[in-house]
């Protein structure tokens, strides 16, 4: 019997990559959907550049196979694989215009109606009139839209995306970053976008694959990632959180009870990718509530004292740190207008810091309580 066709628009199987003793991809195995928005997300080091890579043919793998469209394209070169990337630093050539930057590779096939296509092209990224500059007589995000144009007008089933708007300032950054969004909504390719940058991730990505050392640390919706993450390094890596160091010591109901510097909390089974041993408890800093100390909580809510060493205004709220009795810094997010003490905390003040534990999430540990093992 032959062997059934993979699945996805895009498949990785086995994916390793060595340089010499280095596994900078180790046995990747990925499935992206087609016409999805994928990101790749992770810190610099991590493989997902050269995951990317791969993908376009740019390297070989040391072991392992690549799908594309239930094809296996391993051993294609890049030329003869349906994909187009757009790097960083844009690759335009600088001696053509912005037409003839988005034609050269229609061009090069002999396809036909050439300036239809790149008219096309050009409302599609809203540069129409742009036809005849130069890409040094246009604005970063402008040059960026050039290189998305002349990608796309290639009809690639897959657009792969190597961190193309890091060299933006904020605010054209998260511009471009609607731009791409809506775009892919348009074309309707699949584009998988490799970035170090979580917010970026979250805002564009239908999916979120989260690199740690070359294999996936979790894979999934970026609202799902964010709310239940699977490991310390995700928790961490997608958002903040604090993380008390602590011990599963059993169980009540639908509740994990764990027991974290001479505390007991509980935590629902539900958001507990750990549910025996060391573990980490989590609480995002926008769940963190301060009161003074003294004050009574919420009926329900589960507590630590501390006194807040840092008040810094961040736009919408204000970011509270705060000195537990063990020695850790827990860092509590105070949003403007709804209501919460913690807008107004000094450095300085004892408070208890609480939390719902409906909001809270269990992941696997492997310290024994105590500052080495926390987390802020």
């Amino acid at each position: 019997m032959a062997e059934k066709e993979p699945a996805g628009e895009l498949r990785l199987v086995g994916v390793t990559k060595r340089f010499g003793a280095v596994a900078a991809v180790d046995a990747l195995d990925l499935t992206v959907a087609q016409g999805s928005f994928f990101a790749l997300l992770g810190p610099s080091g991590c493989g997902k550049s050269t995951t990317l890579r791969i993908v376009a043919g740019l390297e070989q793998p040391t072991a392992g196979r690549v799908f594309l469209a239930g094809r296996d394209v391993t051993d294609l070169r890049p030329y003869q694989r349906p994909v187009n990337t757009v790097f960083q630093s844009y690759a335009l050539f600088p001696h053509l215009d912005v037409f003839d930057n988005i034609a050269f590779g229609l061009r090069r096939r002999g396809m036909a109606d050439v300036a239809g296509r790149v008219a096309r092209m050009l409302a599609m990224v809203r540069l129409d009139g742009f036809e005849r500059r130069r890409p040094a007589e246009l604005s970063g995000g402008q040059q960026q839209r050039v290189a998305l144009a002349r990608a796309l007008v290639n009809e690639p089933r897959v657009l792969l995306l190597d961190e193309p708007l890091s060299a933006l300032d904020l605010k054209l950054r998260r511009q471009m970053q609607i731009e791409l969004k809506r775009i892919q909504t348009g074309v309707g390719a699949t584009f998988v976008h490799v970035t170090h940058d979580q917010e970026e991730a979250m805002t564009l990505a239908d999916t979120v694959a989260v690199l740690n050392a070359g294999r996936v640390e979790q894979l999934g919706a970026p609202a799902d990632l964010y709310e239940l993450p699977a490991t310390a390094f995700v928790a961490n890596f997608l958002g903040q959180a604090n993380l008390l160091a602590g011990r599963v010591t059993g169980r009540a109901g639908g509740e994990l009870l764990v027991e974290a510097y001479g505390s007991r909390f509980s935590v629902p089974a539900g958001r507990s990718r750990s549910t025996a041993g060391p573990v980490l408890l989590g609480v995002r800093p926008e769940r963190l509530h301060l009161a003074p100390a003294g004050a009574d909580v919420p009926a329900g809510h589960q507590h630590v004292t501390g006194v807040v060493t840092d008040s810094s205004y961040v736009g919408l709220g204000t970011r509270h740190l705060v000195r537990t009795p063990w020695g850790a810094e827990l860092t509590a997010f105070a949003a403007y207008g709804t209501g919460d003490p913690a807008v107004g905390a000094g450095t300085g003040a004892a408070v208890v810091a609480h939390w719902n534990p409906a909001h809270a999430f269990l992941v696997p540990g492997d310290t024994g309580p105590g500052p080495a093992g926390t987390h802020p």
